[in-house]
């Protein structure tokens, strides 16, 4: 019984130190991306989730959603706007987008692929900030209404290249029987 035990803990531990691997890549990513160019000056691509699809993938929701946490509260920190309005539309998205990948997944399996779940999280991360926005910061309905295809539009197509992405981590992963260590 007593090997058991030690079998499991080292199980939950070995899960754990791979969470918080997945957790650093996730906020280099957050970290890179900040460097790049944004087609607007406060539009991320959202690399990051790819991590986060990954984690919800191998380890499932509490998982993703640790990886989501700490990725925008470091990157909050890193950035400077912890508790400012870039961190409260990131967290917000994050958490809301986690939640609809997690349905989808566990949903919608056996038809949607990790590109359709990533797609679904794009969108959701997207309206989900484009109505924290509009409730707390931006009182001008039309300026957001103008800009919600161009997010929208963005979203879909980095929400594509973040679930081919995740599905090309996935599928070398599985290739060599591998964690993420």
């Amino acid at each position: 019984m007593k090997t058991e035990d030690t079998r499991k803990g080292n199980e939950d531990m070995a899960s754990t130190v791979q969470i918080a691997v997945l957790s650093a890549f996730a906020v280099v990513l957050h970290a890179v991306e900040a460097l790049i160019p944004a087609p607007l000056p406060w539009l991320r691509f959202g690399f990051a989730n790819i991590i986060t699809l990954v984690g919800l993938s191998l380890y499932g929701f509490r998982a993703g959603m640790t990886i989501t946490i700490i990725r925008v509260f470091v990157g909050g920190f890193w950035r400077g706007t912890i508790l400012g309005p870039p961190f409260i539309l990131s967290l917000g998205g994050g958490l809301v987008s986690t939640i609809v990948m997690w349905t989808a997944m566990f949903g919608f399996r056996h038809i949607l692929s990790p590109i359709g779940v990533s797609l679904l999280g794009a969108i959701a991360h997207n309206i989900t900030q484009l109505l924290l926005a509009q409730v707390l910061f931006i009182k001008n309905r039309e300026v957001l209404i103008a800009l919600t295809p161009v997010i929208l539009g963005i979203g879909t197509v980095t929400g594509s290249i973040n679930g081919a992405a995740a599905i090309m981590i996935l599928r070398r992963l599985s290739e060599n029987n591998r964690s993420p260590l």
